[in-house]
């Protein structure tokens, strides 16, 4: 199952290198993402955020995922609403195919997972559902529902 992945033994994060491992599959996604230039229709969902707040949220989200500290909850507050902070953007099937195709390659260039399908494939499985599980939950949100930060997260909301 997906969420498998957040209690494999040994855990994802200690098989990724601790925290710091989580912060280079942040950045080797995110350095994909932003030099798909072939791809503005894929790149301007990121426009409101810089690399570096991008790799910053998605760093503290995977770590507290996957069972470090709460660095997630510290910025953004006590919920993730994945969903509701992605809702605001045009999310679909095709943007989530091109996401995990960033992400996928960001796990297989990721030194500390090279040699470790297991780990690689529970990942991949994890964020495979979890992109398409935004798309799919998206069609279902209400106005009330999105999320545009917390008094917590005073910056860039993406």
């Amino acid at each position: 199952s997906p969420l498998a992945s957040t209690s494999l033994p040994p855990p994802i994060l200690q098989r990724i290198g601790g925290t710091p491992g989580f912060h280079t599959l942040a950045t080797l996604f995110y350095k994909r993402v932003f030099a798909d230039k072939a791809n503005p229709w894929f790149l301007g969902i990121f426009a409101s955020s810089t690399s570096a707040e991008a790799i910053d949220n998605q760093y503290r989200f995977l770590v507290q995922t996957f069972g470090g500290p709460e660095l997630y909850k510290e910025k953004k507050g006590k919920y993730t609403r994945l969903v509701g902070r992605h809702a605001n953007y045009k999310i679909g099937v095709l943007a989530a195919k091109r996401w995990m195709e960033h992400m996928e390659g960001a796990i297989d260039e990721h030194e500390e997972l090279k040699g470790d399908d297991e780990a690689r494939g529970c990942l991949k499985m994890y964020f495979r559902f979890t992109a398409y599980y935004i798309v799919a939950a998206s069609e279902y949100m209400r106005d009330d529902q999105l999320s545009g930060g917390t008094q917590l997260d005073g910056g860039r909301v993406w």
